[in-house]
């Protein structure tokens, strides 16, 4: 019995130092010859300062930005507690919940009807950086607005900064909500 726990207790402590020390050295390391920037995450700088990642949205509130989905990660845009709610199509709460986020964005895009889905669900990180085109196109003119901006030009920012379809042929165009932002802030 001693030779088998020698055995399994020098086996662990290879498999500990080759899959949990030597394989992320490894792969950490060829991220970094082969793909510098996005092994670091994407990383968005203004001004020698790092402002966030292309690929972890962040809230904003101010109605001067593009308001990104909402955000069931932590206390929202908690990278830390990425994930979903949870909660089934028919569960009351999160449906209580997408009426309260639908008549919100009615009232601050100054919309009446049908608002696009991504507007008031989070997505399955909560941590999503896009909107859809039809999201950054409704809350174009209040951006407009509140910059003291024509809705075209806005328009014409939303155009630039929409990303195609992944692949050619997965999902749907997109909107980077940050990279929109930066920009917003870079015309003014």
């Amino acid at each position: 019995m001693r030779r088998q726990l020698l055995a399994a207790l020098l086996a662990f402590l290879c498999f500990t130092l080759l899959t949990g020390l030597a394989y992320p050295l490894v792969i950490t390391g060829v991220a970094q010859i082969a793909f510098p920037n996005r092994a670091d995450g994407l990383l968005l700088k203004r001004d020698g300062r790092t402002v966030g990642s292309r690929l972890i949205g962040q809230a904003f509130a101010a109605p001067r930005y593009f308001h990104p989905r909402p955000s069931a990660a932590g206390d929202g845009y908690d990278a830390m507690s990425s994930s979903a709610s949870n909660l089934g199509p028919t569960n009351e709460e999160l449906l209580s919940e997408v009426r309260r986020r639908t008549e919100a964005y009615r009232r601050a895009n100054d919309r009446t009807g049908a608002v696009p889905g991504d507007a008031v669900t989070a997505s399955g990180s909560g941590l999503d950086p896009h909107i859809s085109l039809a999201n950054a196109r409704d809350q174009a003119p209040r951006v407009a607005k509140a910059r003291g901006m024509a809705v075209d030009d806005v328009l014409d920012l939303v155009d630039e900064h929409t990303e195609g379809r992944s692949l050619g042929f997965l999902g749907e165009p997109g909107v980077n909500v940050l990279e929109l932002n930066l920009a917003l802030d870079e015309r003014a």
